[in-house]
């Protein structure tokens, strides 16, 4: 006998409870998971809709109280279903409950409301309402007499003007409409839409006629046959930056929504949104839908409903967009796919580009990941055919790639000069404001955890076990938040034997202060996570930059992704090591990534442009390709390290996060789980690290702990993470301990 979990009544509930039934002999073979049912429900047994997010052989009822599915509901399995469906995927696959997956791709709509707008109106010819008006005049009904007179004029008017500036009560509306006289329409409003006054300006060349280059082109046609040989492929656009991937997305774009299909674009950043809506609004109208973490619940509760609806054909956001109802989705597009925000914090912790693609395959779509540094991943992927590889080597109407320069600042220091602004770019800066161009400082803090340093050589602390860089701790000590493994804090240099070794600290508003006082001619921006707090504050900041109201912007990394800002002639990286050094396998991926994008935003208008990387370690192959722009000749050298060390691509890895609030019992847990797993990992050839503390340890008083295991193979991976998980089902302890499964 097979049972099914169903969940009733998915628009409006909660997704707290599910309910089994039994499942008749006549639909073992039909029902899967996702498809909508008729069930009975109740005391009554009246009849109801729910989705099947389960089908098992355990009965967990009493057998005498299980009801029996009435039948499958009529017509397609509608888009929620089929969200149920990806639900159930992102559950079996990263570990997480049917609960988690499913509060993950739906929207939970129980507590907002939808905002409508009344308008009255006449509902007979102007002279019948005259006639009216006379009686009210007569019969002194001055409330009747002052509405019906105030539509006499304006023919149709807002229920609130009525309410408010005629101070019309409800029941003399009422009364109005009872006879006839008048009517009373509702519309829906939607939240959040596009204000097209807020939109940034795309520059002088914005209105010229678009002339695809041959590389272009070339793409353009090769995504579309490819789509059209069938649905579930994926493509990567690698193009160098500025070299106009926006365009071929939009021409893609735009053969999908002419044949009647729907598009999620995803873009990483919040900071990014406005201005790939100020380009996808101007080519596509309307039709266009803006998704971000900032939106209010009902205003998030009104995009989706606005795509479900068919109102729109296209819907713009972060991650969380992915799951966007789109009854007839037939393209994923993914921006800038190696960003680290596309991967998810919380259970289940997904990443974005594989649910991309199970969505796809399971809808008949396709996927385009774009960008100028793809994840390490990714190519090698597209290297092996599994994903169709386009490229665009060369930027949009033959410009050149920014001059870019390497400035070691230990020669800086012993020069005397203790800036964090070395000297080639203090006479670069001086020479751009003396031109009237613009400047981007950016300052990386993403992923910086305390790591050690010395000035002099540019040695870093590193775990002599995993290979990544040791962070600093309070209590002195350097600590691998990989293994756990400890040493005490360095007083000299191991290397050189410099007393100045030390922590690397620097903020953007230190760096704000000291441009200020610097250079007072100038006016100064600032775009970090303090600045930008209100909904708007991405947008205001960037609009006011683009549109020539400031000289010099600095930011954090947000302001090196995607922009484009002609006048931008110079970028300086003012710490490349930040994020050079984090604690992290990926630390030189990811440092490539926002140098080559940082160098990427100088230089894409009529005039050249420069870049400056400060660094301590000018020697890193992570320093050196990026100042040459060569992502090719990076990947090759760190596909090396990544085989060496069992990193992926060459292998994959499971993290097994947990978190609790009583210290002790996460200790003894982890350890005890480590033992346990260790006999698996003998058995099957799994390299196991930890426990370790993950970079933050403890998040409002939740301690937190981390296990590591490596394999070639993910099945092997995943026959782990069923085996931890029975040891835990049958140990007591475990109740108190919260546990995620993050796979690699």
């Amino acid at each position: 006998m097979l049972y099914a979990d169903v969940i009733v009544d998915i628009t409006r509930s909660e997704l707290n409870k599910f309910f089994q039934y039994r499942i008749p002999e006549r639909l073992e073979k039909v029902l899967r998971i996702g498809m909508r049912v008729n069930i009975p429900f109740g005391a009554g047994n009246r009849q109801i809709d729910g989705y099947v997010v389960g089908i098992s052989e355990t009965l967990e009822y009493d057998k005498g109280a299980i009801k029996e599915i009435s039948g499958v509901a009529e017509g397609a399995v509608p888009v929620e279903g089929r969200l149920v469906a990806l639900a159930g995927w992102m559950a079996d696959h990263y570990g997480s409950t049917m609960i988690q997956a499913l509060k993950t791709v739906l929207p939970v709509k129980r507590g907002v409301k939808a905002v409508k707008k009344r308008t009255i109106r006449l509902a007979v010819p102007e002279d019948a309402a005259a006639e009216a008006l006379r009686v009210f005049t007569a019969k002194k009904q001055s409330a009747r007499e002052r509405l019906l007179s105030e539509l006499l004029i304006r023919k149709e008017m807002p229920y609130e003007v009525a309410a408010h500036e005629l101070r019309v009560t409800t029941a003399t509306i009422k009364a109005l409409v009872t006879r006839g006289l008048i009517m009373v329409d509702e519309a829906r409003v939607c939240r959040a839409m596009v204000d097209k006054e807020r939109l940034l300006p795309l520059g002088d060349n914005a209105e010229e006629p678009i002339i695809h280059s041959p590389d272009q082109s070339r793409a353009i046609q090769g995504i579309l046959e490819g789509m059209e040989e069938g649905p579930g492929k994926t493509f990567l656009l690698f193009g160098v930056t500025a070299s106009g991937k926006t365009e071929v997305y939009m021409s893609v774009i735009d053969r999908v929504i002419a044949e009647g299909g729907q598009v999620i674009v995803l873009v990483p950043e919040i900071a990014l949104t406005y201005q790939t809506v100020s380009r996808f609004y101007r080519r596509f109208g309307g039709r266009v839908a803006v998704m971000n973490s900032r939106l209010s619940a009902g205003e998030k509760y009104d995009q989706f409903t606005r795509a479900g609806n068919g109102e729109v054909d296209l819907m713009i956001g972060p991650r969380s967009a992915l799951f966007t109802p789109f009854p007839n989705l037939k393209l994923i597009l993914i921006d800038e796919e190696q960003e680290s925000a596309y991967r998810s914090e919380t259970s289940p912790r997904y990443h974005a580009v594989e649910v991309a693609r199970q969505r796809a395959r399971m809808e008949g779509a396709s996927v385009l990941l774009g960008s100028a540094t793809p994840s390490i991943e990714s190519f090698s992927k597209a290297l092996s055919g599994e994903y169709e590889l386009f490229r665009l080597p060369d930027r949009i109407k033959g410009r050149a790639m920014a001059e870019v320069s390497i400035v070691d600042m230990r020669r800086e220091l012993r020069e005397g000069n203790r800036s964090i602004i070395s000297n080639e770019l203090d006479e670069l800066i001086r020479g751009r404001l003396a031109r009237k161009e613009q400047v981007m400082l950016f300052l990386n803090r993403r992923g910086y955890a305390g790591f050690v340093s010395c000035r002099e050589c540019g040695y870093v602390v590193k775990c002599e076990h995993c290979d990544v860089s040791m962070s600093e701790h309070s209590n002195g000590k350097l600590v691998c938040h990989y293994c756990g493994s400890e040493r005490p804090m360095v007083k000299v240099c191991p290397k050189c034997g410099s007393a100045r070794i030390g922590g690397f600290r620097a903020g953007t508003q230190q760096v704000e202060k000291l441009v200020r006082e610097r250079y007072p001619e100038a006016r100064v921006l600032r775009m970090d996570m303090d600045t930008t707090r209100g909904k708007t504050g991405h947008e205001k900041i960037l609009a006011s930059f683009a549109e020539g109201n400031g000289d010099i912007l600095i930011g954090t990394q947000m302001i090196v992704k995607g922009h484009d800002l002609p006048n931008v002639t110079l970028v300086g990286a003012l710490a490349a090591d930040l994020s050079l050094h984090a604690d992290d396998f990926r630390a030189a991926e990811r440092a490539f990534q926002l140098l080559t994008q940082a160098c990427g935003r100088a230089g894409r208008g009529e005039r050249g442009g420069n870049a400056v990387i400060q660094t301590y370690d000018p020697d890193h192959y992570a320093i050196t390709y990026a100042a040459k722009q060569d992502y090719e000749g990076f990947f090759n050298k760190e596909i090396l390290y990544r085989e060496l060390m069992d990193y992926p691509p060459a292998a994959s890895m499971l993290a097994v996060l947990l978190s609790a609030k009583d210290e002790a019992l996460l200790d003894k847990a982890a350890y005890y789980l480590k033992r346990y797993g260790d006999a698996f990992s003998r058995r099957s050839g799994i390299l196991s690290i930890g426990p370790a503390a993950p970079s933050v340890s403890k998040v409002q008083d939740v301690y937190r702990k981390v296990l590591y295991y490596k394999h070639q193979s993910y099945d092997i991976l995943v026959q782990m993470k069923n085996y931890l998980e029975k040891y835990m089902e049958i140990n007591s302890g475990f109740r108190n301990i919260m546990v995620q499964y993050d796979f690699e």
